[in-house]
């Protein structure tokens, strides 16, 4: 969030359409993969120049360019050049820091969502920002760095009797929503084992470092809500609207994809609910820990309260001879034992008495 504020700061006075990467340096190089397919054939092919991805449309097929790193802008603007994109599109492009949108152009449809994956040893999610541009048989995606969901769907393009062959680009971007709304579930899949694993945790012996945990994951599971909730919208104004980009057979996808979409928002919400909860379970135990160190303090101070009246008393030392007020235990020879003895007998008794009554 730090470096996406810096960046934005750098761009304070220039006009619109200043091209300017905003966000954190993710991969080495920028690399632009061009894939092209019909039902019949697919290549792959690695461009060094991003001016000729272009000459690989062609009718009657589908190109799929995907550009891995955001960081060197000439790569991001030629390719803006080549396929006639806004350079208010491509200004939001660099902006890592986008809220998932849909803008519906003249000629292309422009959509932007967060792709989210578990990291396995911080336990955490790491968030990338995708950019999809559809065009007329063509589809560009822009992600921060390379590895990520897709490679599920390039598995299935290079598969001759595939679906994915048989259809358009538009058939090609709800392929890859859906990539990425599947990913969702992976995480929440691990969070909840996570969720699972803190819940025993409070229930036997917690400590700081659940509280650490349970603070972290609700932070994340904020994280995830502000990527999810805005793509509801995104995927109900792809429905709503009648755009040529997106066939009539794909309507029924979408709705299914929205229905996925929706389950992830109620896992999302059942979860920021859980931790909201543990973390009260968590406060809730500490103050019974407490509670119960404070409840045996008493106790043994209650015990010790007569114990010490006793030894008081006795304490005194008072000897007034012939006197009626005379401490006779002072002179008698069983004096110490008894005194001991009358002390070890109260506390006893108080002790039986906390235990009948479940005190102690």
């Amino acid at each position: 969030m730090r470096s996406v504020l810096q960046g934005r700061a750098k761009k304070a006075g220039l006009p619109p359409g200043s091209l300017i990467h905003v966000g954190e340096r993710r991969a080495e190089t920028v690399s632009v993969t061009v894939a092209h397919y019909d039902q019949e054939s697919f290549t792959e092919t690695q461009v060094q120049n991003a001016a000729d991805c272009r000459s690989f449309v062609k009718p009657d097929s589908v190109t799929w360019i995907n550009v891995d790193g955001l960081h060197e802008v000439a790569v991001i603007e030629a390719l803006g050049k080549e396929f006639d994109i806004h350079p208010l599109t491509i200004e939001d492009i660099l902006n890592t820091g986008q809220r998932p949108k849909l803008d519906i152009l003249d000629e292309h449809l422009y959509l932007v969502l967060k792709m989210h994956r578990y990291d396995e040893k911080t336990g955490g999610i790491n968030a990338e920002q995708v950019s999809l541009i559809i065009g007329h048989g063509f589809l560009l995606t822009f992600q921060e760095t390379a590895g990520d969901t897709f490679e599920a769907v390039r598995t299935r393009l290079r598969t001759n009797r595939s679906r994915i062959r048989k259809q358009g680009a538009d058939y090609l971007a709800y392929t890859l929503l859906d990539s990425v709304v599947d990913g969702y579930f992976s995480v929440l899949e691990r969070i909840g084992e996570e969720i699972d694993g803190l819940e025993d945790e409070l229930m036997a012996t917690p400590d700081t470092r659940t509280l650490h945990r349970i603070h972290f994951l609700k932070r994340e599971m904020l994280l995830l809500r502000k990527s999810v909730w805005p793509l509801r919208e995104v995927l109900s104004g792809l429905q709503r609207n009648d755009t040529p980009l997106f066939g009539d057979g794909m309507a029924m996808y979408l709705r299914d994809l929205y229905d996925h979409t929706i389950q992830v928002i109620d896992t999302t919400e059942t979860f920021r609910d859980m931790t909201a909860g543990m973390l009260d379970i968590y406060l809730s135990s500490v103050s019974n820990r407490m509670n119960e160190v404070i409840k045996v303090l008493t106790m043994f101070a209650v015990i010790f309260i007569p114990l010490t009246f006793i030894a008081g008393l006795y304490g005194m030392n008072f000897n007034t001879g012939a006197s009626p007020y005379n401490m006779p235990e002072l002179n008698w020879y069983y004096g110490y034992p008894f005194a001991l003895g009358l002390m070890t007998a109260i506390g006893l008794a108080m002790v039986v008495f906390f235990k009948k009554k479940n005190w102690f």
